[in-house]
C-alpha cells in the first residue's frame, strides 16, 4: 500500500518537474533556458529536502525508498537525454552516456541486492553524493546554456559533467567492488 506523506510528495513533485523541465525546454521561448534552470534546481532541492523531512519527521516508508531514486533517475536521464539531442557533439555524449548506465547498472544492482535482502551493500555513499552533487551543478549550468555576464556557463557546465562521469566511474567500481569482492573466488560466490 502506498502511504502518502510530505516526502514523497516532494518526492512526486521532482517527477512533475522533471517532465515540466522537458515541456519548457523545448518551447520557443526567449527565458526557456532560465526557466529550465530554475526548475532543475528545484527539482534538485526537493532531492535533498524529502531525504531531510524523512529523517528528521520519522516518516521513512518502503514506497519512499522506492521512488526517491526513481524520481532522481528521471531527472538526470531525462535532462541529460535532452542536452545531448541538442548539444549534438561526441565530448557531451561520451560523458552523458558514462553518467546514464551507470544510474541504470546501479539501480538493476540494486533491485538485485534488495531481492536478496543485501540492499544495504549498496547503500549511498558519500562518493556517490558527490556524484550526485556534481551532475546537478553540471546539468543545472548545462541547461541554463549561455553565459552569464563574464561567467562562462556552459564551459562550467562542460567541466563539471566531466568531473561527475570521473566520480561516476570511481563509485561504481566501489558499488561493484562491495557487491562482487576484488577477486574470482569471491565473483563466483556472489553468482
Amino acid at each position: 500500500m502506498v502511504e502518502y506523506n510530505i516526502p514523497t510528495l516532494l518526492t512526486f513533485t521532482r517527477i512533475g518537474l522533471t517532465f515540466l523541465i522537458v515541456i519548457v525546454f523545448y518551447m520557443p521561448w526567449e527565458y526557456a533556458n532560465i526557466a529550465c534552470m530554475v526548475l532543475f534546481a528545484i527539482a534538485g532541492f526537493t532531492d535533498w529536502l524529502d531525504g531531510h523531512l524523512a529523517r528528521k519527521m520519522g516518516q521513512h516508508t518502503s514506497f519512499g525508498a522506492f521512488l526517491d531514486p526513481v524520481a532522481d533517475k528521471l531527472l538526470v536521464v531525462l535532462t541529460l537525454v535532452i542536452i545531448i539531442e541538442t548539444e549534438s557533439s561526441v565530448f557531451m555524449t561520451i560523458p552523458a552516456a558514462i553518467i546514464i548506465a551507470r544510474e541504470l547498472v546501479i539501480s538493476a544492482l540494486r533491485e538485485w541486492m534488495a531481492s536478496s535482502g543485501q540492499r544495504d551493500v549498496v547503500a549511498v555513499s558519500n562518493l556517490g553524493k558527490w556524484k550526485t552533487g556534481t551532475q546537478m551543478v553540471a546539468i543545472g549550468c548545462l541547461l541554463f546554456r549561455e553565459d552569464l555576464l563574464f561567467l562562462p556557463v556552459s564551459a562550467l557546465g562542460y567541466f563539471f559533467l566531466y568531473i561527475a562521469a570521473v566520480i561516476t566511474v570511481w563509485s561504481m567500481y566501489q558499488y561493484l567492488s562491495a557487491v562482487f569482492g576484488v577477486g574470482k573466488a569471491n565473483l563466483a560466490e556472489k553468482l
